[in-house]
């Protein structure tokens, strides 16, 4: 088999939306500091909605972007807090995948902290081959030819040979 055609993670993103700032907010931080062990970074509203008193530039979310060995390891854990069930309609169609986790408590060796409550997350997964660097380089940045581009089915194949993930539900 061809190396170039193996697939890989890119990176792992976790994020907690809480929709304000303050309290809830702080607890989220703190949250995907003990899930991870890495400093998360805020994310701020992009736009003005009145009626959920959201201007530009206000605090609303968190998220940890993971790489290599430990967003694979996290990956695991966060795939069992799910019984490693993913449905179909989770990918899309250039092969990256991303599901919820409804409590945090649910994540093998996390245990409740009263201080949290009870939150739930999103993980993102980008998956890449090699050779996707030529469409990130400063020189000569080109477009991935169609032929390298990870599809749907490749990208389903990989996570249940990889992660022994079983699809439940319909397409």
């Amino acid at each position: 088999m061809n190396k170039m055609r193996d697939i890989r993670i890119e990176k792992l993103t976790i994020n907690i939306g809480v929709g304000e700032p303050g309290e809830k907010l702080d607890k989220a931080m703190k949250l995907l500091k003990s899930i991870t062990g890495q400093k998360p970074i805020q994310t701020k509203s992009k736009k003005r909605i009145p009626t959920w008193n959201l201007r530009p530039g206000l605090p609303i979310a968190c998220r940890v972007t993971l790489r290599k060995k430990l967003a694979e390891e996290t990956l695991t854990r966060l795939l069992k807090a799910v019984e490693n069930k993913l449905n179909p309609k989770c990918f899309d169609n250039l092969g990256n995948f991303s599901f919820g986790v409804r409590e945090y408590i649910d994540i093998p060796g996390i245990e409740y902290d009263p201080e949290i409550g009870i939150i739930g997350l999103e993980a993102a997964v980008t998956l890449e081959r090699p050779g996707y660097r030529i469409k990130r380089r400063k020189l000569r940045s080109k477009k991935i030819p169609n032929r390298h581009l990870i599809n749907k089915e490749e990208a389903i194949e990989f996570v249940i040979s990889k992660f022994n993930v079983e699809l439940v539900g319909d397409e």
